[in-house]
């Protein structure tokens, strides 16, 4: 049996549309009243936006809804359909805590109750029946003010055993006016020693090559090798991997047919610079990770030796696996466990 491991999943995205129609007909029924069915309303879910700040505005329908007191079932749904549906040995989750905190309270208020929510995603996430091993990538966010994005870093360096890196997240296109501050924010958490991704080069906006020197591993990143390709060989020499998600682009209208990625991975690979396929937003894509693989090899994108090293790099640039390589073997049907000082 192939595993796998997902290296770029939001929270926010993740829930397929048919468990969050179930939970909004159940709890939130004023936020699905306009559409007269299910099939209306995953046709609007799930349906291909013009640019990526559009696509980004389902997170908040999402956001909303995912509380310190409802997470448990959405990650239960989650973590079950990742392991029974997707064959995932490994799966790191990303998301941005304060915007999982009631919106009533002060920004410092709402600070201090972050640490609450990685919390309640860290222990919702084990579960002895889907024993996926898990970490959480806590994401600054382009919207939220220095002080939060600061206090997402101290976090993430106080609960080392639930988080496995930061990013930044909110649509790359925002991140010019204040450049100071993310590299300011990103040389703080290498200096305490957090790994590193970040949001960065997947769309022709995004493009900023002073960040680059701070990321361990870059989230998209398509525009290098498609207008960039000169920026491949540092990125080859800083070990750094790029997190693909197919269907994504062609969800916010980055890329017009799946087929333009094929000079992506071509150049990667002649390059040598790795590549971990992902799926983003698995929920608001109706996708699973294996058939983002299917894809790209049914549209002769990548071959079967290429799928082979991009499922390997997917485990070597995991952030908290605890081996160098894929998982090799079952024991009685489980995953070997994960040592707890791995997340140390």
């Amino acid at each position: 049996m192939t595993l796998y491991a997902e290296l770029h999943r939001h929270l926010g995205g993740s829930v397929v549309p048919r468990v969050l129609w179930r939970y909004f007909q159940r709890h939130s029924t004023e936020l699905i009243a306009r559409f007269a069915d299910y099939p209306e309303f995953e046709e609007f879910y799930t349906r291909s936006r013009n640019t990526l700040d559009e696509y980004l505005e389902l997170h908040t329908l999402v956001e909303s809804v995912q509380t310190v007191d409802t997470l448990p079932y959405f990650i239960y749904r989650l973590i079950r359909g990742a392991y029974i549906f997707e064959n995932l040995a490994y799966l790191e989750l990303r998301y941005t805590p304060y915007l999982r905190t009631p919106e009533h309270l002060s920004q410092s208020q709402r600070i201090d109750k972050m640490a609450e929510i990685v919390d309640v995603v860290g222990r919702s996430s084990k579960l002895p029946e889907y024993p996926i091993v898990t970490s959480q990538i806590l994401c600054m966010h382009s919207r939220l003010p220095y002080e939060v994005n600061k206090a997402i870093v101290d976090l993430a360096a106080q609960n080392r055993h639930y988080v496995c890196a930061i990013d930044i997240a909110g649509g790359d296109s925002h991140y010019a006016d204040r450049m100071e501050e993310w590299i300011e924010l990103y040389d703080y958490a290498r200096s305490l020693l957090l790994k590193t991704t970040g949001h960065l080069y997947e769309t022709t906006a995004g493009c900023y090559p002073q960040l680059l020197p701070y990321l361990m591993r870059i989230g998209h990143g398509i525009q290098i090798p498609l207008l960039y390709p000169e920026l491949l060989k540092d990125l080859a020499k800083r070990n750094q991997c790029l997190e693909v998600c197919p269907t994504t682009y062609l969800k916010t209208g980055t890329l017009e047919d799946i087929r333009q990625l094929k000079l992506v991975f071509d150049r990667c690979f002649d390059a040598g610079v790795d590549i971990a396929i992902c799926t983003d937003n698995a929920g608001l894509h109706n996708m699973r990770l294996p058939f983002e693989y299917e894809n790209l090899l049914t549209h002769d994108i990548i071959n079967f030796e290429q799928l082979q090293a991009c499922q390997d790099a997917a485990f070597r640039h995991a952030f908290a696996w605890p081996y160098a390589q894929r998982p090799a073997s079952l024991l009685n049907g489980l995953l070997i466990p994960q040592p707890a000082e791995a997340l140390a």
